[in-house]
Order: C-alpha cells, then sequence, then structure tokens
C-alpha cells in the first residue's frame, strides 16, 4: 500500500526501507503536540455514542451478514478493506468491521462486542486504545489486523514476551486463515530465515525487543540506510550477502502500549558483539573490598530514588590514597574513579532477586522491574554486569562491543502508522501523543465492573504488614475465596511463600526464578481456595477465570503488598479481579518502610513518621496524598529519564553504524 494511503502528509525516510522520517522536536513542537493531542481529543467523537451506533448495526445487518456465504463474505471485505482505512471514512470503516466480526463469528465462535470493534476501530485510525484489563484486548487486535492485512497493509502485532505472541497468534489463526491471510510468529531463537519467512506473512505476532534487534541487524548489515539502487548494489557487489529480514515499518499494534513505550523506553536496545575479557578484570574484587570500607555521606552520595551514586571530594582523595600503591587503572584518575563508582553501584543499588537473579548455571540475569521477568540476554553496560558477577562469586561474562543502538521512541515513532492497547494510559497520554503521535481514546467497559476496594490496611513496619497478608490469606483461603498476590521482588515473593508454608497454607509461586508454567498457574488462580503468589508479572496477559462457587464467595481477592512507582501496574494488577462484570474484591496492604514512600515521600513521608509514634491509627487520607505524591515525584523522574534517554540516543546518532546520514 502506498503511503498516501496511510496519510496524505506523511513524510517518508529516504531509503529503500518503508519507514516514517525520524524528526527530533524541540521544547516549542512538544508544547504544540501536546496542545494538538488535547484539541483533538477534545473535538473527538464519543467512544460511547460510537459504541452505540455499532450495536445498533450490527442487529439491523445480523440477516444480511449471516446469509452470506464464506466465499462472498472474505470478498466483500477484501474490497471494503482499503477505503475503510481511509482517513475520515467512518461509515466505511463500520462495514468493514461488520464483515470482519461475521468471519470472526464463523471461524473463531466469537462474535466481538461493540466495544471491541469500536476499539479495532480505533486502532485502525492510529490512536491508542485504553481499554480495561478482561475486556478482550487479543480479539479486538486480531480485528484491526485482519481488516488492515486485507487491505494489503503488512501488521505487526507487538506483544511483550514470547509467550503471548506464540498465543495470541495461534488463538487468532482460525480468523486470519478464513480471511486468506498467513500469520507468522518472531520469538527469539529462531533462525534468520524463519525469522524472514514470519515478517513475510501478511501478519506477525513477536516481541517489541526482538524486532527492534532485527531492525537494528538488518541496518548494519545494510551499511546503514540505504536507497534502492544502493542496496541492490551491496547485494549484487557481495557486500550485503542476505535480503533484510524486515521489509519495512507498516502498521503496529502495540499490546500492553504502556508496559513497551513507555516503561521500556527508559533504556535503550543496543545490538553488541563478544569482544574478549574485559580489561583489568583482576582489578574487580580490589574494587569492591575498597568501596565496601567507605562510608556514606562521607565517601559518597547515594541516591536511591535516581538509582545515582558519586564520589565526594574526600571519597576520591580516599580512593586515590588507599590504592597509591596499586598499579594498572588505579594510576589515572578517570578509570580509578569509574572502577569506585561501579563497585559502589553493585554494592548499594543492585540487590540479588530484586534487581537480578544467579540462574542454576550461575549466570546474572537482570529482572524487569516492572513485570518480574528476566530479561534473557540483556546485559548493565561499562563493566557493571562483570563488577556484579564479582560481586556475586560467579564467572565473568565477556565485555561487549556496541554495533547499533536505538531507543523505543525513536524506533516506534517511524512506523507509517502506530496504534497500541493497553488498560492503563490516561497517566501517560501527553508523553505518547508528544514521542509517538498516539492520541489516546479511553473504551468504557463492556459491562459496568463490580470490582470492590477495600480501605487500605496501613501498617508500621515490613514484618507487622507481612504477618498481616499472611493472616487475610489464610482466612479467605479457609472460606475457600481464591486470593492472588502481587509482591514486588522475586526476594519478598519466596519470603511470604516460606511464611505460608509454615502456616500450611497450600499455594503457588510465580516470579522470575519460578516462572515455568507462569500462563496455566495464573489462568488457574480463580479456581475454588486456589492461592497464588506473584511478582508484577501476574498483572499482564493471562485472563484469570472462575471456577464454580466463587463468585459467590465474593470473587477473585486480590491483594497488593506495596504500591509500585506507577501507578500503572498497581492497577494492572488489582485490575486482574472483577473481569467483565464478575465479582471481585481487592486490598492494599502496605507499611511506611516500603521503598516507595522511603524514596520518593519527600516531605509527606518525613511528617507522617514523626507523627506515626503518637497517633493510634494514621488517616487514610494522609497516607494516600503521601503516596500520590510519592508516585508523582517517580513518574516525573522516570519520564526526565526517558527524554534523557532519546536525546542522548539522538547526540549518538553520528557514530552509530546503522544511522548513515542524519535526516
Amino acid at each position: 500500500m502506498s503511503a498516501a494511503v496511510l496519510s496524505p502528509s506523511l513524510r517518508l525516510a529516504r531509503t529503500a526501507f518503508p519507514e516514517r522520517e525520524d524528526k527530533a522536536t524541540h521544547l516549542a513542537d512538544e508544547w504544540a503536540l501536546g496542545a494538538l493531542a488535547w484539541a483533538r481529543r477534545l473535538l473527538s467523537g464519543n467512544p460511547a455514542r460510537e459504541i452505540a451506533e455499532l450495536e445498533q448495526l450490527m442487529q439491523a445487518r445480523a440477516t444480511e451478514l449471516a446469509a452470506l456465504d464464506d466465499a462472498t463474505l472474505v470478498a466483500r471485505l477484501r474490497a471494503a478493506a482499503p477505503t475503510a482505512l481511509q482517513p475520515a471514512q467512518k461509515a466505511a470503516l463500520h462495514d468493514a468491521l461488520l464483515l470482519v466480526a461475521e468471519a470472526a463469528h464463523r471461524s473463531l465462535g466469537m462474535r466481538p462486542y461493540p466495544t471491541q470493534l469500536v476499539g479495532a476501530a480505533t486502532l485502525v485510525r492510529g490512536q491508542l486504545a485504553e481499554m480495561q484489563t478482561g475486556e478482550g484486548k487479543t480479539l479486538t487486535a486480531a480485528v484491526a489486523a485482519c481488516l488492515a492485512a486485507s487491505a494489503g497493509l503488512p501488521v505487526h502485532v507487538v506483544t511483550v514476551n514470547d509467550y503471548l505472541a506464540e498465543r495470541d497468534a495461534e488463538k487468532e489463526r482460525a480468523l486470519f486463515a478464513f480471511a486468506g491471510l498467513s500469520v507468522g510468529v518472531v520469538i527469539h531463537g529462531k533462525s534468520t530465515e524463519d525469522k524472514r519467512a514470519a515478517y513475510g506473512c501478511d501478519i506477525a505476532y513477536c516481541t517489541g525487543k526482538e524486532m527492534v534487534f532485527d531492525y537494528l541487524r538488518d541496518r548494519v548489515a545494510a551499511g546503514g540506510r540505504a536507497s534502492v539502487a544502493q542496496l541492490r548494489g551491496r547485494q549484487l557487489f557481495g557486500a550485503m550477502a542476505n535480503p533484510p529480514v524486515l521489509r519495512g515499518l507498516h502498521f503496529a499494534i502495540v499490546d500492553e502500549a504502556d508496559s513497551i513505550l513507555i516503561d521500556e523506553a527508559r533504556t535503550p536496545l543496543i545490538l553488541a558483539e563478544k569482544a574478549g575479557q574485559i580489561d583489568d578484570a583482576d582489578e574487580l574484587p580490589r574494587a569492591l573490598e575498597l568501596a565496601a570500607r567507605l562510608t556514606a555521606t562521607d565517601d559518597y552520595l547515594l541516591d536511591e530514588a535516581r538509582r545515582e551514586i558519586r564520589l565526594t571530594r574526600t571519597g576520591r582523595e580516599r580512593v586515590e590514597t588507599e590504592s597509591s600503591a596499586w598499579g594498572g587503572p588505579w594510576r589515572a584518575s578517570h578509570a580509578r574513579e569509574h572502577l569506585m563508582t561501579q563497585a559502589l553501584r553493585a554494592l548499594h543499588l543492585f540487590e540479588r532477586d530484586r534487581q537480578y537473579l544467579v540462574d542454576a548455571e550461575g549466570a546474572v540475569q537482570i529482572i524487569d522491574e516492572y513485570t518480574g521477568r528476566v530479561l534473557p540476554g540483556r546485559t548493565w553496560e561499562q563493566g557493571l554486569h562483570q563488577m556484579i558477577e564479582c560481586k556475586e562469586g560467579v564467572n565473568l561474562s565477556e565485555r561487549t562491543q556496541t554495533l547499533a543502538r536505538i531507543t523505543y521512541q525513536r524506533f516506534f515513532a517511524r512506523y507509517l502508522r502506530l496504534s497500541g492497547m493497553t488498560g492503563t494510559a490516561r497517566e501517560m497520554a501527553r508523553e505518547l501523543s508528544v514521542v509517538y503521535r498516539l492520541d489516546t481514546v479511553t473504551l468504557p467497559t463492556h459491562r459496568p465492573s463490580a470490582r470492590r476496594y477495600l480501605p487500605d490496611v496501613v501498617c508500621d513496619r515490613a514484618e507487622d504488614k507481612w504477618m498481616a497478608v499472611a493472616a487475610e490469606i489464610a482466612r479467605r483461603q479457609a472460606r475457600g475465596q481464591p486470593v492472588l498476590v502481587g509482591t514486588r521482588s522475586v526476594e519478598d515473593s519466596e519470603a511470604l511463600s516460606q511464611r505460608l508454608t509454615q502456616h500450611d497454607v497450600p499455594h503457588a509461586v510465580i516470579n522470575a526464578r519460578q516462572d515455568a508454567g507462569e500462563a496455566d498457574v495464573v489462568s488457574k488462580a480463580g479456581e475454588l481456595g486456589a492461592v497464588t503468589v506473584a511478582t508484577n508479572m501476574a498483572g499482564r496477559g493471562t485472563d484469570i477465570s472462575l471456577g464454580e462457587g466463587v463468585e459467590a464467595l465474593g470473587g477473585l481477592f486480590v491483594i497488593l503488598t506495596e504500591y509500585h512507582e506507577s501507578p500503572r501496574i498497581d492497577r494492572q494488577l488489582l485490575g486482574r479481579c472483577a473481569r467483565q462484570g464478575q465479582a471481585g474484591e481487592c486490598v492494599a496492604v502496605i507499611s511506611l518502610d516500603d521503598d516507595l514512600f522511603g524514596q520518593h515521600g519527600g516531605a509527606w513521608h518525613r511528617l507522617l513518621m514523626r507523627l506515626r509514634p503518637t497517633m493510634n491509627r494514621l488517616p487514610a487520607a494522609w497516607v494516600a496524598q503521601c503516596r500520590r505524591a510519592a508516585q508523582s515525584r517517580a513518574e516525573r523522574m522516570h519520564a526526565r529519564t526517558r527524554r534523557d534517554t532519546l536525546r542522548q540516543d539522538r547526540q549518538l546518532e553520528q557514530s552509530m553504524g546503522f544511522s548513515g546520514d542524519p535526516l
């Protein structure tokens, strides 16, 4: 499909690879884009009204559509799809969506709700659909992908992990086959040829990370951005042996968009190759030993909230004095201070079973703080990973050499048409609009929510909190009500598991160390008497169906044991219960010692800590205000980090081999 069909004003990058022109935005541009997004939201149609219109249309045309044979239905879809994707073609879009809905009913046995069809309409318009958990985002994405692919547009459906990519593609495969569309899956470990074949399908399900690295590999193989003539010349003369794996960035549907486009955007993705053992590996134990003797405040300043650490003048002088007899990197001030800073970070900012774990093979694996999952293949830069390996007494990995890098912001902004779905987007609406040109549309639920929020339980100390959590789990489990408990770290999940074992409470644990059969365990979390302890990974992806008799007991009971820095993560976890109008209850059991309050609570936290000994119970409104202030501060800090990451990536563009001439 031509760029003109996608958008009349679209400016393409000057390459043989279809993608949007990558242009930096300045502060004035950002304010203008934010204002335009606000105006578009103000003037846009009411989703509830569009849902009602589609519901009436579905009823009016039900008999007509049911009378069509399969071949005629598909032919009409193929004929209607190109017009439906044009801007301001609401009637044509609705007609095409009804055809896809009929195809889904015949092939999957499921007819999309009007809410799901409006969600699909939002996606094909290049917007972000905020749909609450349990509203059927998987089918919504499939309807949009089927419509776009029927119009001849190559579609990428981007998910957060390999399991969901495979699961969602398999669940919707019958719909795509009915429409005469091919579907491929791109996951970690597939061969280059298999990936090329998958991307060559009409619809490709993949993870964001895997696709970005495939994009970078293509850029490195092509020697940077290239025109059609340059690519053919390089292939002809053997400079590029194989064609690119990807065939362009045409249309993407990003599932769990806030996780991929916001949370993971703080760190650039770096394509690197092994470059042998790190220099001065023998000096790492010495650096750790010296760092352990340094004194906080006097020798170094620690900012846990920003995950920063730096030597003071006194600290630099002490390190220089104590290492004066040592050779190698200790003789140069820059190398010496870099070693010490990394050693201090490894000791004080990175904790085992929180930021990382050591697997059965003795390898240090990074844990994603937002999902609780291991990030396979990821390493920290500038010797930090090897410093942590030295701290843990495992074999040191090889150093790496950067071949190419790009941020999620720059990559996804290059799509000719970008869309997304998530249950939690409204807090990030402005950033999504400014960075990705994505307007957020909040859709009402198909059925009114019956979720029951219990008042927060605020404990003085962490020990009191875990006692209260264990007692509540035992009480609920005894009456047969299933319980899902969300924790912030592997360490916390395993400590709670030990406590439950001591109290003879049968349960299952899902975390980065014990993630085998995750989907199966979480899917059974709604059965009678089930107790599931999980890290944040339980907040996304897998539906929890209630067992027989559970709804009469109040539905699934969710316990949040510590507020996250992002309120979106909390909403994802609490949203696991009371889906599609079912019964469900949730409660937060927290402590004033929790990391969120200690690192980001500021003046509010200090006030509460002073008042705590003088009052029997702190007013709930005060604790809630402290939590809101802490989360707001943390979100602002992370937003600054994302802006800095994007700015640094643009500054490094000239030196990266994949980027070629700046646009």
